[in-house]
């Protein structure tokens, strides 16, 4: 991984751990997602923003100083996913395998030919070898497709009504995998929409309501004194407000 890359994952990856919005650079002695505006780090920030990995939420004037605040977006948790996947790491240890044991004939005759005195010794150790990378083989391809089968349940009587909770779960899954904090729903909505265009803001929250009721994932209210960015987002239940959602 470039150094580019590496500042910016470990950027989305702060982002990742508030789910309200956060300084683009740091400030002071006030934390920010990048710790500069120059160098590497200002690469990496101008990278995250053009490619929509983050966006900024609000711009702060104090002088002649400005503060941009950011948040990480549905294609910024995909990154970060995408990044540190463990089905890609799997896959990778598996080509590698497969690379190392297409090789070893070649090599096993030239070991062959230079120690023929060591011949019998030499094959007995490269087939215990083989049966190891065997087994291990074995062990990720059982892995991968564990993991590829490996789907958020959607209770009995939602999924036909709700084709889009699936989706909705394994996104707060992934999102709490890469170390993220409750999700606010107006990502969670922009990032259904994304795949299921018809689906309307009504619609998302009743699906929301009973996806919380069976427990597939909890609603988080919001803090009381907190001002919404977005309060249409915002399901209302009762008393309560919850404005973030996270997998139970």
């Amino acid at each position: 991984m470039d150094r580019i890359t590496d500042i910016l994952l470990t950027a989305l990856k702060q982002a990742l751990t508030e789910p309200n919005e956060q300084r683009l650079y740091r400030n002071g002695k006030l934390a920010g997602l990048f710790p500069g505006k120059s160098g590497p780090t200002a690469e990496a920030a101008a990278r995250g923003l053009r490619e929509g990995l983050l966006e900024v939420t609000r711009t702060e004037t104090k002088g002649k100083t400005s503060i941009e605040w950011a948040r990480v977006t549905p294609a910024g948790l995909a990154f970060v996913h995408a990044q540190e996947s463990p089905v890609e790491l799997l896959r990778e240890i598996r080509a590698a395998l497969q690379t190392t044991r297409d090789g070893m004939p070649l090599w096993l005759a030239d070991v062959r030919h230079e120690l023929q005195n060591l011949e019998t010794q030499i094959t007995q150790q490269m087939q215990r070898y083989l049966q190891w990378l065997d087994a291990l083989q074995q062990r990720v391809d059982q892995a991968l497709k564990r993991a590829a089968e490996l789907t958020p349940a959607v209770p009995d009587g939602l999924a036909a009504r709700l084709p889009w909770a699936a989706e909705a779960l394994a996104y707060l899954e992934r999102r709490a995998g890469a170390g993220g904090g409750p999700c606010p729903l107006p990502e969670l909505f922009a990032a259904m929409r994304a795949k299921h265009g018809e689906l309307g803001l009504p619609a998302f929250h009743d699906g929301l309501r009973d996806l919380h009721r069976r427990r597939a994932l909890s609603l988080v209210p919001a803090d009381a004194s907190q001002q919404l960015a977005e309060p249409e987002h915002a399901v209302v239940d009762g008393d309560a407000v919850f404005y973030y959602v996270a997998r139970a």
